[in-house]
């Protein structure tokens, strides 16, 4: 996004923004660029999609100093989720389920979502649900993290699923 400077303003007249924030109304383009000079400042074309488009008096190193700190603080807020998957299958050893178990309490302490596989494949598919559930729910309870289930167990492609969220503390 390139903002507008001074001569680079192609509108014919704007709506001004003095340089203590007073509204100067609209105003030809030549005039209010005279203002600006006569202040020894820039005019900043803030809000070019306006009609008339807005621009402020001021000096250009400190808007760009304004909008960079404005990014990073709007960077600071933004945190992005990402669901991530843990994958058991109906044979995997204690030691690996304990190791999978950490590494999702560490997801959900990150504020991500964790999607947890009980992988069956071949005669597996077949069992009965209410065993196979039974399977994922031990390995559920090894989880040493405070969560909710986001999505019930239920069948999925791979074999049964179900996705954790952080429990929200209180």
């Amino acid at each position: 996004m390139n903002t507008r400077v001074n001569h680079h303003i192609r509108a014919s007249e704007v709506r001004v923004v003095g340089a203590e924030g007073e509204n100067l109304g609209v105003l030809p383009l030549s005039e209010a660029l005279q203002r600006a000079e006569d202040l020894g400042l820039d005019l900043i074309e803030i809000s070019p999609n306006a009609t008339p488009p807005v621009a402020k008096i001021m000096e250009y190193g400190k808007f760009q100093y304004e909008q960079q700190k404005k990014r990073r603080e709007m960077k600071a807020k933004s945190h992005i989720t990402e669901t991530k998957s843990v994958q058991v299958k109906i044979g995997t050893g204690e030691h690996d389920m304990q190791l999978k178990a950490r590494k999702a309490a560490e997801w959900l302490g990150d504020g991500h979502r964790v999607k947890v596989d009980l992988f069956l494949w071949g005669r597996y598919k077949y069992m009965e649900f209410p065993f196979l559930k039974e399977r994922l729910e031990r390995f559920l309870k090894l989880i040493p993290a405070e969560y909710k289930l986001a999505d019930p167990i239920a069948k999925s492609p791979k074999g049964l699923a179900t996705v954790l969220e952080k429990a929200s503390s209180k």
